[in-house]
C-alpha cells in the first residue's frame, strides 16, 4: 500500500508586493493618522468608514477581462454568475457610492475624512508595495472655489502639524481648465469633438509631467518628432508645429516670481478660449481667498507644471510636495517628491446619480510620508518599550502583576515578565530586547525590607558604553526605593529621558 504524501509546509513568507509592519512602524503611523485626523475634524470634516470591498461596477475604473479579471485590482466573482467583487484601490470611487447611496441623508455639502489601506495588483518594485495606506478629505456637494482653496490651506496646515516646517514642503495648484485652453489654443482640442486628437493630448501630458527629469529640451522633443535617451531607446513624440510646441511651452514657462505674474501670463495664453479664461479665474480666486487667510507663496503657490492625470479631474488640482533633500540608496541626493494630491472631480458620483454633482479633495500617502520623516530622522529611531517587572519568585506572580497594574494606572506602559524566571539574566536581556527604560526589581529580601530596587535601563547602557570613563562610573543606574514610591521612581527616571 502506497504511503499517503505528507502535506508540505506553507513556506514562511510575505506575498510578493506586500510587506509586515512591526512595533514602531504602526505606532508612528497611528500617531501621524491620529495627528491628520485632528486638523481635519479642527476644519469641519466628520470621519467615513466605509467597506474594504466594493462591487468592480462602483469602482469604474477597472472591468473583469475575460484574459485577466484582476487586472488592476484584486477581484473575484460571485458564486455562479453573481457580481465582480474587488479590494478598494482607492478612498475616492467608494466616497462617490457612497453619497450617491446616502445623499438623502447626508448634508450638503458633505465633508468627509477617510483613512486606510487600499489594494492595487500591480507589479511590484522597490518602495512600491501592492497594499498601502492614503488618508483622504473631500466636500461634495459645492462647485465653490472657497472649497478647493480650503484643501489647500488644510494640506499645508496638516504637513506643519507633522513636523514639516515652511520652506521643506511646497502645494502647487494648477487647473485643467487652464490647460484645456492651451489645447484648444494649441489646435489639439476641439470642443465640438472631445476625442479628435487624444494621442496627441496623451503625449503632451506626459511630457508635461517630465519636465523636472527631462529639462525644457527633453519635453520640447517629445511634443515634437520624439526624443533619444541616453541608452538610445526613441519615444515617439506629438508631433506638434514649432507653433503648437511654442504655445505648450508657453504654459509650462508661464510660471511667475508671484501668483499675479504667473495669473497675467496664463490669461495671456488661454485669451481665446473660454474654458481656459474660467480656470485661470478659477486659480486668480484661489490665491486671493488663501491670500487673505495669511497663506504665502512659500505654502500653497500656483505652478501650470503639475499635472495629476488630468484627464481625471475636472479643475483646480494640488500637489504637495516635500522640497528637501534626502540620500537614496547608491548615495545620491535628491528630492523626495510628491506625498500627496488631488483636486475637483466633479462626474464622479454623476455616473450613479445621472446628476453632476461638483466634489474636490485630496489624498495624502501616508507610507511615503512617513518615509520621508524616516529619512530626515524626525521620526523613527529606538522604539520605546514598556517597563518590565521582573519575576524573582513565581509564588508571587499575583504581586508582581499588581505592581504593573500601578505603574498602567498611573499611565505608564508596563507588563511583567512571563518566560521562565529561572534565569534573571535572561530577564534584563529581555527587557533590552523591548527597548525598556526600567526593569522593577523585588525579590524575598526587598518584600521583607518593603522595598522595591528599580533599574534605569538607559542609562545602564550609556554607562556600559562609557564604562572607561569616570564620570559614567560614578552614576548609579539602579535605586532602592520604598514599595510605595515605585510609581514616583519610575516617572522620575521616565522624565529623565524625555519619556514622561
Amino acid at each position: 500500500m502506497a504511503k499517503a504524501k505528507k502535506t508540505p509546509r506553507p513556506k514562511a513568507e510575505t506575498p510578493k508586493g506586500f510587506r509586515d509592519y512591526f512595533g514602531a512602524e504602526v505606532t508612528e503611523r497611528q500617531e501621524m493618522l491620529a495627528e491628520i485626523a485632528r486638523i481635519y475634524r479642527l476644519y469641519g470634516f466628520e470621519p467615513l468608514e466605509s467597506s474594504a470591498v466594493e462591487t468592480v461596477e462602483a469602482l469604474g475604473k477597472f472591468l473583469p477581462d475575460v484574459d485577466r479579471p484582476n487586472e488592476g485590482v484584486f477581484a473575484w466573482q460571485e458564486d455562479g454568475d453573481g457580481d465582480w467583487l474587488a479590494l478598494r484601490y482607492d478612498l475616492t470611487a467608494p466616497l462617490a457610492r457612497v453619497y450617491a447611496q446616502h445623499r438623502n441623508d447626508l448634508p450638503t455639502p458633505y465633508r468627509r475624512y477617510a483613512m486606510g489601506p487600499v489594494w492595487r495588483n500591480e507589479k511590484p518594485g522597490p518602495g512600491r508595495f501592492r497594499q498601502f495606506y492614503q488618508c483622504d478629505a473631500d466636500t461634495v456637494g459645492t462647485a465653490s472655489v472657497a472649497a478647493d482653496a480650503e484643501i489647500c490651506a488644510m494640506l499645508s496646515d496638516t504637513l506643519e502639524a507633522l513636523g514639516i516646517p515652511r520652506g521643506d514642503y511646497i502645494v502647487r495648484v494648477n487647473n485643467r481648465k487652464v490647460l484645456n485652453g492651451v489645447m484648444e489654443v494649441a489646435g489639439l482640442l476641439d470642443p465640438s469633438d472631445p476625442d479628435a486628437h487624444g494621442r496627441e493630448r496623451g503625449i503632451v501630458l506626459r511630457a508635461i509631467d517630465k519636465l523636472d527629469r527631462l529639462g525644457r529640451i527633453g519635453v520640447r522633443d517629445l511634443l515634437g518628432a520624439g526624443r533619444k535617451d541616453e541608452s538610445g531607446d526613441f519615444t515617439e513624440g506629438a508631433g506638434l508645429s514649432e507653433t503648437q510646441a511654442d504655445v505648450v511651452m508657453g504654459f509650462m514657462e508661464a510660471k511667475g516670481a508671484d501668483a499675479a505674474t504667473t495669473i497675467n501670463a496664463l490669461r495671456g495664453l488661454v485669451a481665446s478660449s473660454v474654458i481656459g479664461g474660467e480656470g485661470v479665474d478659477e486659480l486668480e480666486a484661489i490665491g486671493a481667498n488663501l491670500a487673505a487667510q495669511g497663506y504665502g507663496t512659500d505654502q500653497v503657490d500656483i505652478d501650470p507644471s503639475v499635472v495629476r492625470g488630468l484627464g481625471y479631474y475636472t479643475g483646480p488640482v494640488f500637489e504637495a510636495e516635500l522640497t528637501f533633500e534626502i540620500t537614496d540608496e547608491k548615495g545620491r541626493p535628491r528630492q523626495f517628491g510628491s506625498v500627496a494630491g488631488g483636486g475637483r472631480y466633479d462626474d464622479l458620483v454623476k455616473r450613479f446619480t445621472g446628476q453632476a454633482v461638483p466634489a474636490t479633495g485630496i489624498s495624502i500617502g501616508v507610507d511615503r510620508l512617513l518615509a520621508a520623516l524616516r529619512a530626515k530622522g524626525r521620526i523613527g529611531g529606538e522604539p520605546e518599550g514598556p517597563v518590565v517587572v521582573t519575576v524573582m519568585d513565581r509564588d508571587r506572580m499575583a504581586e508582581y502583576q499588581a505592581m504593573a497594574a500601578e505603574l498602567r494606572a498611573a499611565g505608564i506602559r508596563a507588563e511583567v515578565y512571563l518566560g521562565n524566571p529561572k534565569n534573571f539574566g535572561n530577564q534584563l536581556k529581555y527587557a533590552d530586547r523591548r527597548g525598556s527604560p526600567a526593569a522593577v526589581i523585588e525579590g524575598a529580601d526587598e518584600k521583607a525590607n518593603g522595598i522595591v530596587q528599580v533599574k534605569d535601563l538607559i542609562l545602564g547602557a550609556e554607562i556600559a558604553k562609557n564604562a572607561d570613563l569616570e564620570e559614567w562610573q560614578s552614576r548609579p543606574s539602579q535605586y532602592e526605593v520604598p514599595r510605595g514610591d515605585l510609581v514616583a521612581k519610575v516617572r522620575e527616571i521616565l522624565n529623565a529621558h524625555g519619556r514622561g
